[in-house]
């Protein structure tokens, strides 16, 4: 198995040409175990070169509540009045540590999302 790591662009094309060509390879045979190290390596070069940033606070609020189907009224619990609602929504008023809290327990969005 001859294996480099990826260092430039077009080491890195050449690994995906590589993996497309065994994407149909056999789990636990040595195409399927290349296909993995090859897959390993582009994972650690993409999130070195393209990382994908948190959402900030808000944007995932608002991921969650269209996943979920939720309106503004059902983030009362968590946040308190429409009024305050809206304006953490609309990005006058701050999250405070209990609403992040609350957040966080109730609908499961990580802290450090509702943190940073």
């Amino acid at each position: 198995m001859d294996i480099r790591p990826i260092k430039t662009k077009r080491d890195y094309e050449r690994t995906l040409k590589a993996i497309d060509a065994l994407m149909d390879a056999k789990p636990n045979s040595i195409e399927g175990d290349r296909l993995d190290v090859l897959s390993t390596l582009v994972a650690a070069w993409e999130e070195k070169h393209h990382p994908i940033e948190a959402p900030d606070a808000i944007e995932a609020i608002n991921f969650i509540m269209e996943s979920r189907g939720l309106s503004r009224r059902d983030l009362e619990p968590y946040i308190g009045s429409r009024a305050r609602v809206a304006e953490v929504l609309n990005r006058t008023r701050r999250l405070t540590l209990a609403m992040i809290r609350k957040l966080h327990s109730g609908l499961g969005i990580p802290a450090e999302i509702l943190i940073g």
